[in-house]
């Protein structure tokens, strides 16, 4: 065990952190918003509110009569672009019985044009055709349009996984050339809202919703934006095997990951290529064992969990009774750790060698950690002090520092303890690309996720399932909410 916290206990540390979002969320901080005043920062003149919402509708970037519906923009040379033009996107099923009172209550503030709901609204239809119509009005001489584009700020009313979804459509502007690319708020909705934590924006879904709301769309006109890294995962699956991947994972063309890589026996003939984003943290083992129970728990008996508080309830019930507390007791090697299925490579800073790195016996997950903030606002790299950074080489983290943090969790006393931080997770290495070969044997699948997308990957004893992570070059916006 790394002794390495700071001098507070951290226990106090958690303690105190909760009291503050736990204040910010019940709207103890701040002044009143005035609802009118914040909708004249916010709300686009209607007609360009009816051609973005029309474009979208019909999927069509071209500004024509059909789009704009009698709006035409040559009617309106004289509008007047908002303060700080913003649109909303909210996960309506997220927030428990709370989703769709807050789209109401949204559409009430800015404008319903300007407020999207993902089951019918995607980031990507978002992009090319409401921003499209934008820019293209602009190239027509549209100076509303123009200044309204370049102004754009984006909320996200979700859980992380909404927040990634929404981060990744608009990482496609700056792929296609097409900038500004609109920062990123949030309203958290989801279960852990790490990344909501991470920003400022709090840990929950607040009791005094109404008027936390007004604040965090006010906060989000004058925030500070920052940068936060993205990782691309690349995974190459035998063709043998089929497996029923999350969302955010992608068919792709056939790859090749064993470019200087010793790999056991021979590669298959034909493989599956996935691809996708995250930007919190990919992991490996135990801790996405138990994710992917809850998860199916939750599909199956919906009614169990109704918010926020029953989720973590339910979650860590179910985590007790998974093999992960009685390790030490499993004489079964493949009950143990995950030494047994899994090679890790990785590439150093400013390194382009790869470097095996040993797994350590004990561990049974292996977490590669880009925000400060894992399971609800826990930070189990720790705060490392100086002296044991320079003796391991390791760099102080960050989210924008094109680093991975990698860690392990042993038995689930050892990840309890970990939660509460009481102690530091087993720090196994600082890395700037990974590369996972993950072989069966006496076991059967691996479970895997990444950003709270779980899923159980089937293992073959005759080829092996890599994976391999590298930093997207595209560091997202993000408006800070303190």
């Amino acid at each position: 065990m790394e002794s390495t916290s700071s001098p507070d206990p951290p226990i106090r540390v958690v303690a105190r952190t909760s009291m503050t979002d736990s204040l910010k969320g019940c709207g103890l901080t701040g002044m009143r918003i005035n609802k009118e005043e914040l909708g004249r920062k916010l709300v686009m003149p209607k007609y360009l509110r009816i051609i973005l919402r029309n474009s979208i509708r019909f999927k069509d970037p071209n500004p024509s009569a059909r789009n704009g519906i009698g709006y035409s923009w040559e009617e309106n040379v004289d509008a007047i672009p908002p303060e700080a033009p913003m649109v909303v996107f909210i996960n309506s099923k997220s927030g428990g019985r709370h989703g769709s009172e807050l789209k109401h209550r949204l559409q009430q503030i800015i404008a319903e044009e300007q407020v999207f709901d993902l089951k019918d609204v995607k980031p990507g239809d978002f992009v090319q055709y409401g921003l499209g119509c934008l820019e293209k009005l602009a190239a027509l001489g549209d100076d509303c349009a123009k200044e309204t584009r370049a102004k754009i700020k984006v909320m996200v009313a979700g859980g992380d996984g909404t927040v990634g979804w929404v981060l990744g459509g608009l990482g496609e502007l700056n792929r296609q050339g097409r900038l500004p690319v609109p920062p990123v708020g949030i309203i958290p909705l989801g279960t852990g809202n790490d990344l909501s934590r991470s920003f400022g924006w709090g840990g929950s879904f607040p009791f005094a919703w109404k008027s936390a709301v007004k604040r965090a769309l006010d906060r989000a006109t004058t925030g500070r934006i920052c940068r936060l890294d993205s990782w691309h995962v690349l995974m190459s699956i035998p063709l043998e095997e089929e497996t029923e991947l999350p969302y955010s994972l992608k068919s792709t063309e056939a790859c090749s990951l064993y470019e200087g890589l010793e790999v056991e026996g021979e590669f298959p003939e034909k493989k599956s290529c996935f691809g996708g984003v995250f930007y919190n943290y990919f992991s490996v083992g135990m801790d996405a064992r138990v994710a992917y129970g809850f998860h199916h728990l939750r599909n199956e008996k919906p009614y169990l969990a109704q918010g926020p508080i029953a989720n973590k309830l339910i979650y860590s019930g179910y985590s007790c009774v998974q093999g992960w507390f009685f390790t030490p007791c499993m004489s079964d090697p493949s009950l143990r750790g995950l030494k047994n299925i899994l090679k890790l490579h990785i590439k150093k800073v400013n390194c382009s060698d790869w470097e095996m790195i040993p797994v350590p016996a004990s561990v049974r997950a292996i977490v590669a950690l880009n925000l400060h903030s894992y399971g609800s606002g826990r930070n189990p790299w720790g705060h490392l002090k100086p002296d044991y950074l320079e003796r391991r080489g390791f760099l102080e983290a960050h989210m924008d520092d094109g680093l991975l943090e990698i860690f392990g969790l042993k038995q689930g006393w050892h990840a309890s303890f970990v939660m509460v931080e009481l102690i530091s997770a087993k720090h196994i290495a600082q890395a700037a690309a990974i590369r996972l070969e993950i072989r069966g044997g006496e076991w059967k699948n691996a479970y895997m996720q990444m950003d709270g997308e779980p899923w159980k990957q089937p293992l073959s004893q005759d080829y092996s399932t890599f994976v391999e992570i590298k930093r997207v070059t595209f560091q997202s916006p993000t408006i800070r909410g303190e």
